[in-house]
């Protein structure tokens, strides 16, 4: 089974470089999960200042450029991966919160096209 793991920070945003520790922590996670052989991909996103939004509403296309103030509604990063069980998917996506040091994760099967 597939899983989308998108990543919710918690905390407002910043364009501060992450301290030396954090990058090395989530990259020896990065590496523990491509050798168990279940990360497909993973990014992180950069400030939502550098971004847009697009909406369709009663017809009309809303373009909002960047900054997003609401905390809880930005996406900093996401994580594919391919697990046997929806239980290990959350192992997974709560070694990385810890890593993270907090935030939240919302973890989604994906549809999978039967075989013909």
């Amino acid at each position: 089974m597939r899983y989308l793991c998108l990543y919710r920070p918690g905390t407002p945003e910043s364009d501060d470089p992450q301290c030396h520790e954090e990058i090395a922590a989530m990259g020896e996670l990065i590496d523990e999960m491509q050798r168990a052989g279940v990360l497909l991909a993973t990014e992180g996103c950069l400030s939502s200042s550098k971004g847009v939004r697009v909406r369709l509403d009663t017809g009309k296309y809303i373009v909002t450029d960047g900054p997003f103030p609401e905390t809880k509604e930005l996406i900093a990063g996401f994580c594919l991966m391919q697990v046997r069980t929806k239980a290990e998917a959350i192992e997974w996506g709560k070694r990385f919160l810890a890593v993270a040091r907090g935030g939240e994760t919302e973890i989604r099967q994906l549809y999978e096209t039967p075989a013909a």
